[in-house]
């Protein structure tokens, strides 16, 4: 809208069924956003409102609520999900502290999505073939797009923590600072958003595909999760002795009860189970361990201030509204159920049964249709609408051939 109409307070609203469309740009059937398609206000929040430092015509961008007309958030906000979730623990006298790692790649601009993504041309006229994980290596060229990165971040103010080159050709990863859940979520589409728009200044795109090279890490969105006393600030994970807490232990036991029927909330797309079916670093599975990267929740190594559960599920490509409330939720749920968690576990394992989680798109959307848990935590609403455009997406997946059934399948008898 205009900046006049803006800075008037004039009313935007939105149709409800746009909170579900899915990704191709249709609509799973009305009756999933009310049958007449009402409106939504759209209400600005005033500490996100932005002018976007890359843009040559000045432009601002806002996040908003989406509010229904009668004042209360939508059930189909992912942003209002969240929120009703931080209420419930504030509920309770504790605050959620999060931090997210993102992880992305940047390519080279990519016209026919037949061909497979590049990484940039590098100074030496070469493209990396991964030998640069972690490495203080400049030579891939793409210093400019990152100093102007740092530049727009810093205009946002978004504080960053560290940024590295990753394992995957052409990934990296940046890590935010840990805050409330609410500004993270909000700093990591933001972030999102100013990747993308400075790549293509630059001739170049950010993919936050979960896996979008074959025989290359994908991308992850770690989340970092701990619990403070509103007033005190006290970390509640820890006691006064510097151990583990029966609320840490809940915790995690809520997770490890949550995960597999969360799945296609922290996995949303088709792609997402590629990197999941690589374990390594990318573990598909509820275990949960100190420091080690293969299982689902690991707890890092650090001080009993900072003690903190590590979710490794969600990919790049999750939506960090409904990542981060799910994964809060399943931690609540078992504070509020006093759930214990199985046993920790250490160097190569084998994944019980129990605590593998959905393996596919169409697996994940299956077990989330059966949850009640999901139901009690989101309302049904939510996870019908989420439900019916997820399987729009996976349905218009398997409407194509792939290249590989057409090069291996062609010739079988």
């Amino acid at each position: 809208m205009t900046a006049e109409g803006f800075l008037e307070g004039r009313r935007l609203q939105m149709a409800r069924g746009v909170l579900l469309q899915c990704i191709m740009g249709g609509y799973p059937p009305a009756r999933f956003y009310g049958s007449d398609d009402g409106d939504l206000a759209l209400n600005a929040d005033p500490r996100q409102i932005h002018r976007l430092p890359w843009s040559q015509t000045p432009r601002a961008l806002a996040i908003c609520d989406a509010d229904e007309l009668s004042g209360e958030s939508s059930r189909l906000s992912t942003r209002g999900q969240l929120k009703q979730v931080i209420s419930r623990y504030a509920a309770l006298g504790l605050a959620p502290v999060v931090a997210t790692e993102l992880e992305f790649f940047v390519f080279a601009a990519n016209a026919d999505p037949a061909h497979p993504f590049q990484p940039p041309l590098g100074l030496d006229g070469r493209r990396e073939e991964g030998h640069s994980a972690f490495s203080v290596s400049s030579n891939n060229g793409l210093r400019p797009f990152f100093k102007e990165v740092y530049e727009c971040m810093a205009a946002l103010g978004l504080p960053r923590d560290t940024f590295m080159h990753e394992m995957g050709v052409s990934q990296f990863e940046i890590n935010l600072l840990h805050g409330d859940p609410l500004l993270l979520a909000d700093q990591t589409f933001l972030f999102k958003h100013l990747l993308k728009e400075v790549a293509l200044k630059h001739g170049l795109i950010v993919v936050c595909m979960a896996k979008p090279l074959a025989h290359t890490p994908g991308s992850s969105m770690h989340i970092h999760q701990s619990l403070v006393e509103i007033g005190s600030g006290r970390n509640v994970f820890s006691d006064e002795a510097g151990q583990p807490t029966a609320m840490f232990r809940h915790f995690i036991g809520g997770l490890q009860a949550g995960l597999a029927d969360f799945t296609a909330l922290f996995a949303p797309n088709v792609n997402s189970y590629q990197r999941l079916c690589h374990p390594y670093a990318s573990p598909n599975n509820a275990c949960w361990s100190h420091d080690n990267r293969a299982a689902g929740l690991r707890i890092p190594a650090s001080s009993p201030v900072a003690r903190r559960v590590e979710n490794r599920l969600p990919g790049a490509d999750a939506n960090p509204y409904l990542a981060i409330a799910a994964s809060l939720a399943a931690g609540l749920h078992g504070i509020e159920n006093e759930l214990e968690p199985g046993a920790a576990i250490q160097g190569e394992f084998e994944v019980p049964d129990n605590l593998s989680l959905p393996c596919t798109l169409h697996a994940a959307l299956e077990r989330l249709k059966r949850s009640q848990l999901a139901r009690e935590l989101f309302g049904s609403e939510f996870i019908e609408g989420y439900i019916a455009s997820k399987t729009m997406e996976l349905t218009s997946f398997f409407d194509e051939i792939t290249p590989w059934e057409r090069r291996v399948l062609a010739a079988q008898a």
